[in-house]
């Protein structure tokens, strides 16, 4: 998030100084991609001290935002987030986003149509869906395999930290009952949901067949994450929804673009069970996995 907020800050001081980002790529001497990954908050770049003071001087900074933007610049390099040993080894860079702006948001609402949402899911029942072949990861390099279960298993303490955000969950009748595995491995996720609604931060409400059209079919799997507001009561970072695809993300944080997924939710939870008759459907169809 700290990244997003550098990126902000230098493209409206280059926008202040009337230059395009061609532009301003021409006069730093470096590529236009280069700008565009910084001013989109990527992980990946390195903010040199004599790089960062080029660009504040072509963009005509005040001593004021300089000295914001050298410190916001050095805190990059001299911190180090807890994923970052996982990045190229069962973390693919493009979600590596997400799981910043997840690890900074104050709620999330998430709509999983086919598969239980990864802050959810148990081990055995990630191991399942990493060997699908179309899970960033190849089935067969059991070791890179770990790491990413491992991965979205760590990623699950963010429910339970100090200051955990509020999770509200939409998932389809389809995901509870669609096998995975053995009916062992659903029993026990099922369950695992079950106990991921009793925190106090969790909400999880089910989509059920008889819901029939609902928005979210022509949206598909989507997450809509909230910053904190700071001390003046304003958003330090704007609403994102995040959509994934088999070979990269979709991060839409224009206002336009997340009132359409603000809009699809609503009518979900109108159509949803409300959070006592999800919690029954769910224990009963774990209970018939159990049985079977």
């Amino acid at each position: 998030m700290l990244r997003r907020q550098i990126g902000r800050k230098l493209e409206a001081l280059r926008k202040a100084a009337g230059l395009t980002m061609e532009q301003a790529a021409e006069r730093l001497d470096r590529a236009r991609a280069t700008m565009h990954r910084i001013e989109n908050g990527a992980e990946h770049v390195r903010f040199r001290q004599a790089d960062v003071r080029q660009m504040l001087d072509l963009y005509g900074a005040s001593d004021e935002d300089s000295e914001l933007l050298l410190a916001m610049t050095a805190a990059t390099r001299e911190n180090k987030n807890w994923w970052h040993d996982y990045i190229g080894s069962g973390l693919p860079r493009w979600f590596q986003l997400y799981i910043g702006l997840e690890d900074s948001a104050a709620t999330i609402r998430q709509y999983q149509a086919e598969l239980v949402p990864g802050l959810f899911q148990t081990r055995a029942y990630a191991e399942q869906v990493f060997k699908l072949p179309t899970s960033a990861i190849d089935a067969s390099d059991k070791e890179e395999q770990q790491r990413a279960i491992q991965l979205r298993v760590e990623r699950q303490t963010l429910l339970t930290r100090f200051s955990a955000p509020k999770l509200s969950v939409i998932i389809n009748e389809g995901v509870l009952r669609r096998p995975v595995g053995s009916a062992t491995i659903m029993a026990e996720q099922l369950h695992q949901i079950l106990k991921a609604m009793e925190l106090p931060n969790v909400t999880v409400r089910v989509l059920t067949f008889s819901a029939g059209l609902h928005a979210g079919m022509t949206a598909g799997a989507f997450s809509i994450l909230e910053f904190p507001r700071d001390n003046r009561d304003k958003d330090v970072e704007p609403p994102v929804a995040y959509l994934e695809a088999a070979t990269g993300a979709i991060y839409l944080d224009k206002p336009h673009e997340t009132a359409v997924y603000n809009t699809i939710w609503a009518d979900m939870t109108a159509k949803a069970l409300n959070e006592s008759r999800s919690k029954t459907l769910i224990h009963e169809v774990a209970e018939e996995f159990s049985r079977a």
